[in-house]
């Protein structure tokens, strides 16, 4: 992770000096999201199954979703158009043609409802992040949507996503930690182990309360067309930094909680676009995350689209060093 903040870091440093157009990559807590973030560039988080994983030993596993990246939201939209798509293969793919993605991304957006929220009620965001996300609220009204601050209740929804991940890593790292525990990283024992600590009951308890999360939050989108919020809860910070350890004065236990923004978004099955909306007084890119309907990847891309014309934020890119 360190200072590309995901898996995804060189991919969005490699968009945004050029080096590359366009780049896919994962994401599990974050992965496409935040390197856009940190970057200024897009990424998408897609719904499972929009982008095959096939073929796969955990084909119905939901947590992990390739995705496209890019310098703007149309060349995202161009790629998803090419990665998307049905695979007979994966039993959660999506039956649905992925030309609609190479559609143009314009829209109307008057009357559209816009719940935004800097936290979820449930994690630390650094004021510089808190502060961007707020001044960003007004160009939504600008396109026309009526805009609350509101959120879904994401109780306990750090807690599922601990269990779900570390059994993640125990599936598929356990063997590697018996043969080759001195090559592998810190927080990749760290994860599997914790994953090798739980009992079948406290997976299946967590599953459990991901439905009960998954239909609050579907209730909530009953109301709601669109959910804004921030994409990191912190500004990029220095690559010596390995990972967050605390934000206002609040302690983050592990290398992973000063990523819930992403990570809890992650549990909703919906997609998340990350876009970028401003910068740090410091001069350090900040994006805002706009999650969907279900399957909504296209509604997702619109507004991110409409939001970029707007602002052009995301045309400031690093000078060169010579």
């Amino acid at each position: 992770g360190g200072g590309g903040s995901g898996s995804s870091g060189g991919a969005g440093a490699a968009l945004a000096c050029g080096m590359l157009p366009i780049a896919d990559g994962s994401d599990l807590g974050g992965s496409l999201r935040n390197p856009g973030s940190f970057n200024n560039v897009v990424g998408l988080r897609p719904s499972p199954g929009r982008v095959t994983r096939a073929p796969t030993s955990q084909p119905w596993e939901t947590l992990s979703v390739l995705g496209p990246m890019g310098r703007t939201v149309g060349d995202v939209a161009l790629l998803l158009g090419a990665m998307a798509g049905p695979d007979s293969r994966d039993p959660i793919s999506i039956a649905e043609s992925p030309e609609k993605f190479h559609q143009p991304l314009e829209r109307d957006f008057k009357g559209t409802k816009i719940a935004w929220s800097v936290d979820l009620g449930q994690f630390p965001v650094d004021k510089v992040v808190a502060d961007t996300i707020g001044s960003c609220i007004e160009h939504f009204q600008e396109l026309g949507c009526s805009v609350e601050q509101d959120h879904p209740d994401f109780t306990a929804a750090a807690d599922i996503f601990n269990v779900l991940r570390a059994n993640g890593f125990a599936a598929s790292h356990a063997e590697e930690l018996d043969k080759y525990r001195d090559l592998m990283k810190d927080t990749v024992i760290w994860n599997t182990e914790q994953g090798l600590k739980l009992s079948a009951l406290d997976v299946s308890r967590a599953q459990t309360a991901r439905g009960e999360l998954f239909q609050r939050v579907h209730e909530f989108f009953e109301r709601y067309d669109f959910l804004l919020l921030p994409v990191a809860q912190v500004p990029p910070f220095p690559i010596e930094t390995d990972w967050v350890r605390e934000i206002n004065g609040k302690p983050m236990q592990n290398y992973i909680d000063w990523m819930m923004s992403c990570s809890l978004i992650s549990l909703t099955e919906r997609p998340a676009l990350s876009v970028p909306c401003g910068f740090s007084p410091d001069g350090l890119p900040i994006g805002l995350q706009i999650v969907g309907p279900w399957h909504g990847e296209l509604e997702v891309l619109q507004l991110g689209a409409a939001f970029e014309k707007l602002t052009r934020v995301g045309d400031n890119h690093p000078a060169v060093a010579m």
